[in-house]
């Protein structure tokens, strides 16, 4: 609701989808430059009182929104000034709740509970984006915000509902100097690692700015304004559950199945790319929606089973950056691409990023099998 609500609101103070993507910029902007911190402080600390913390926060910031909409006192700087805020509080909160999910389940159902917590996200995709469609067409778009924020409360509750001695918390990391660049190290010196975290990289940059390309797609390719925008992101959320339900029901992942995901993706992004009408490109999107989890539950996975449990906080921090930091780079990017040059454009572009991600992983893949060869050999 929220991210559909904010794409709404800046296109209607603007008609720009450069503004749209600066946006969407600055809420990751604080993630690119202070993510890897939030990584060290997940490890030092107690995730689920972390947890506590950032979901307070994200309530109170949806709330403050939502006042100032229905005030009419809402301007763009304001939009501008709490996405930074928001921006803040996942530093914090996307490495901790990542890491989190292997603290309820363990490493034997990790991929299992990774998938599911991923489709459980993309089914509010459905339900969410056909909400903010009807309040935003009876009350307006500040109700969307207050109904947001006063859902953090639900999250809360069902945090203080868990029993601590049912969880299986990491050792927490004593503190000490120059941890940070010990994860930097770490990350490289794994080659699994760190090729799935420049593969999210480049599809975190181009292929994942969603939030910025349909808005246009459904604007001014098939001028359906906010209905098209809901419809768009709901068929996402369809092909994501599906998704989920696919990728839960398997029980390892490698670096072949991640590089196959980042191929199946591209292509489905090229196919939604040139969707001769809004029926097509809703179900292209579906098939987009499946890969899409598909690809992130793998890598996230990938992350979590090869990394050392007192790395984790830092690894998926370097996680979130690729995924969500990446976006003030892309986010502007792919907002003046698909305003110039068409939203068709930007979703092709982000078809080729997910292929040539595919290609470096299949690289990889290649080299590790002609290093082990030659060991053999030897």
């Amino acid at each position: 609701m929220q991210r559909v609500a904010q794409g709404l609101l800046v296109l209607e103070l603007t008609s720009s989808g450069t503004a749209l993507g600066i946006v969407t910029a600055l809420q990751a902007l604080p993630v690119l430059f202070f993510g890897a911190w939030g990584g060290v402080f997940a490890d030092r600390m107690s995730k689920r009182n972390i947890l506590y913390v950032t979901q307070a926060l994200s309530g109170i910031s949806s709330l403050i929104m939502g006042i100032l909409i229905i005030s009419g006192d809402i301007r763009l700087w304001m939009v501008y000034t709490l996405a930074v805020f928001l921006g803040f509080i996942n530093v914090f909160d996307n490495p901790t709740r990542q890491v989190f999910v292997r603290e309820m389940v363990g490493n034997k159902l990790l991929t299992n509970a990774v998938s599911l917590n991923s489709m459980e996200m993309n089914f509010a995709r459905v339900i969410g984006p056909s909400i903010a469609g009807i309040l935003v067409a009876t009350v307006g778009l500040g109700a969307c915000f207050v109904v947001d924020g006063f859902s953090y409360i639900i999250v809360i509750v069902m945090l203080y509902r868990m029993k601590a001695e049912e969880l299986s918390p990491a050792v927490r990391l004593t503190r000490a100097k120059g941890q940070l660049m010990e994860g930097f190290r770490y990350v490289w010196s794994e080659p699994v690692l760190r090729n799935t975290l420049i593969m999210m990289a480049i599809i975190g940059t181009f292929t994942y700015e969603f939030s910025v390309v349909l808005p246009l797609f459904s604007e001014f390719t098939f001028e359906t304004g906010a209905s098209g925008y809901a419809a768009l992101t709901a068929a996402m959320g369809v092909g994501a559950v599906i998704g989920g339900l696919y990728t839960a029901g398997r029980r390892k992942s490698t670096p072949l199945m991640l590089t196959i995901s980042a191929f199946l993706f591209g292509c489905s992004m090229l196919i939604t790319s040139i969707t001769p009408s809004m029926a097509f490109a809703i179900a292209a999107l579906v098939v987009v929606g499946f890969f899409s989890i598909n690809y992130t539950s793998l890598g996230n996975v990938t992350l979590q089973l090869n990394s050392a449990p007192e790395m984790q906080g830092r690894v998926m921090s370097l996680w979130t950056i690729a995924f969500l930091g990446t976006t003030p780079i892309g986010g502007p990017l792919m907002g003046a691409l698909g305003e110039h040059a068409g939203a068709r454009w930007a979703i092709l572009v982000g078809g080729i990023a997910a292929l040539v991600a595919a290609w470096i992983g299949l690289l990889a893949i290649r080299q590790d099998r002609q290093k082990a060869a030659e060991r053999g050999t030897a």
